[in-house]
């Protein structure tokens, strides 16, 4: 008798390949992206002159802390997060040793000498929550745009956003943006 032999039956893979990568390119095309949300800072530049590592004198420095109680501290006394702003412009736009032509503060001798001379100190312990950290530079960013736009409206007559690239430069050399970002502080209590 003769013996029957079945042949296995294949597959033909090569089209295989072709609807997969067809499938990859369908769903690279489809897909959304999500973009990444974050802080819009810029870094600092790299200083090149010795006097970026000066001492700082004290009344040009204001301590701005928030702790483990989610609470905010400014220079040792506990504020609200709506006083931020108005304390940040008040301290900036000081005009302590009254060189300032374009400051309209108090003249405080305990409070910051000169716009460029202030600085921000900005420091959290680990257990502060990230929106109370984003909220409170967020108040810091409006308390210098605030000053930034009454300076442009007074030099120039414009908005902000009605400004050259010149014109822009000197607004912020006048009112620099000096916030100084300490180390968390992961002490346990």
């Amino acid at each position: 008798m003769r013996s029957f032999r079945r042949l296995s039956a294949t597959v033909n893979a090569g089209s295989m390949a072709d609807i997969a990568f067809l499938l990859l390119i369908f769903f690279l095309v489809t897909t959304t992206i999500s973009t990444d949300k974050g802080i819009l800072r810029q870094l600092p530049r790299i200083c090149d002159t010795a006097d970026c590592t000066a001492d700082i004198h004290e009344r040009n420095l204001l301590r701005i802390s928030m702790n483990e109680k989610q609470e905010i501290m400014i220079e040792e006394e506990f504020v609200q997060l709506s006083d931020i702003k108005n304390i940040v412009e008040t301290f900036i736009d000081n005009n302590g040793i009254n060189n300032c032509d374009y400051c309209d503060g108090l003249g405080n001798l305990e409070s910051s000498d000169h716009p460029t001379k202030a600085v921000i100190s900005l420091s959290h312990n680990a257990s502060t929550k990230y929106n109370l950290f984003v909220a409170v530079q967020d108040e810091i960013t409006k308390a210098y745009y605030g000053l930034r736009k009454r300076y442009s409206k007074h030099m120039f007559k414009k908005e902000p956003n009605q400004l050259t690239k010149e014109e822009l430069k000197m607004v912020q050399e006048a009112y620099p943006f000096i916030v100084s970002e300490i180390m968390v502080d992961r002490s346990l209590e």
